[in-house]
């Protein structure tokens, strides 16, 4: 079972195959992009130890032969520390311009070596193979990389696009139901932003999705890219309707931060929190009807996710602490934050016309509830 979305960026554009057994075919599906047989593997410890190998095996059928850096699993690796070792590492294996580098991981990985890609050689290279759902749907599509900064998330990074995306839907069996259902925010988030027919299938696909199904898991991860892949072929750069696939990302940076990038709060529970904090601003502002985040909350609960601030362990900063660190998001412009808001489920835009009161409100209302 495989299926596949084009990224049309004229000389840039790529495949994102998605289905079952794509890392044992990886060397048939990689070699035709090779100049030499050979590729340079970054990873983390986690992955490596499930993946690393069947890899080694799907290269090595098409006579390529791989080196593999393994760096720490975790936020704390999207780095300048890990992002100068990966450089160097890649510098030692003789990478030149017209090789290609594979980011076989989550979200960390593949945008720590897409960041090291894009400014090695001043640009080789790249093959995305996400390993969580999150990565699949998400962060493995549309060419951001980056690493995070002590003042906030994805501070420091460039815009380089893959030249293949392999999502093997048969790794998610290996995620625990907390990975797994954090990179299910992410595919909420596509309903919500642009698609309400598709929220409405989640709401009844959902928990066969999360036992398994893999009809239901492969149809998500499409859809998800497929939304994700329009969006970015009319923006690629994030100048203007890129902005909608941050909805609840405002919010979600500012706690990552609040919470130190840590396990206390992953980045696709940080999404769902944030989601539904957008679309009960949105309510709130009298955009949509109260129904509206009523319904994001209820099925985000029915999925086991989290959905409060008091979901989150541990103490936050306040409400002014919190709209402090939404001042260093990427979308601020002339010092306005710019919200990702939503006039119903699947019509969500982008609006710095939010009265910074009301956000106070909302906030300090959520942190009252812990």
């Amino acid at each position: 079972m495989m299926e596949t979305v084009h990224v049309g960026l004229g000389d840039r554009a790529y495949d994102i195959h998605i289905g079952t057994g794509l890392i044992a075919q990886s060397g048939a599906m990689i070699a035709p992009l090779l100049a030499r047989k050979q590729v340079c593997v970054v990873t983390d410890e986690n992955v490596a130890e499930l993946h690393l190998e069947s890899l080694r095996e799907g290269l090595a059928a098409a006579g390529i032969s791989c080196e593999a850096l393994v760096l720490p699993a975790g936020e704390s690796t999207k780095s300048w520390p890990h992002f100068e070792r990966t450089v160097e590492w890649l510098l030692e294996q003789k990478v030149e311009r017209r090789d290609l580098v594979v980011a076989l991981g989550g979200g960390v990985i593949g945008d720590l070596t897409g960041f090291a890609a894009a400014v090695l050689r001043r640009g080789v290279g790249f093959v995305q193979i996400p390993t969580s759902l999150l990565a699949q749907v998400d962060s493995s599509v549309g060419g951001k990389t980056g690493i995070n900064a002590p003042q906030g998330k994805n501070l420091i990074g460039a815009f380089h696009q893959p030249k293949l995306v392999l999502a093997d839907t048969d790794v998610l069996g290996t995620l625990t139901p907390r990975d797994f259902l954090a990179g299910y925010g992410e595919v909420v988030k596509y309903g919500l932003l642009g698609d309400a027919e598709f929220f409405e299938w989640l709401e009844a696909q959902g928990p066969a999705l999360a036992a398994g199904d893999m009809g239901a898991r492969i149809a998500a991860v499409k859809r998800s890219c497929e939304m994700k892949a329009e969006i970015v072929m009319r923006d690629e750069t994030e100048q203007g309707d890129r902005a909608l696939l941050n909805l609840g990302h405002t919010f979600c940076h500012a706690l990552e931060a609040a919470t130190g990038f840590g396990d206390r709060l992953l980045h696709g529970e940080g999404v769902a929190i944030g989601c539904a904090l957008a679309f009960e601003l949105s309510a709130r502002l009298g955009l949509c009807s109260q129904e509206d985040p009523s319904r994001v909350r209820q099925h985000l609960s029915e999925m086991g996710m989290k959905v409060d601030l008091s979901d989150i362990d541990g103490d936050l900063p306040d409400a002014d602490g919190l709209l402090n660190l939404m001042a260093q998001d990427k979308k601020v412009m002339d010092g306005q934050l710019r919200f990702i808001l939503a006039r119903g489920i699947g019509l969500s835009f982008v609006t710095a016309d939010v009265p910074r009161d009301v956000v106070r409100t909302l906030l300090q209302d959520a942190l009252a509830q812990r």
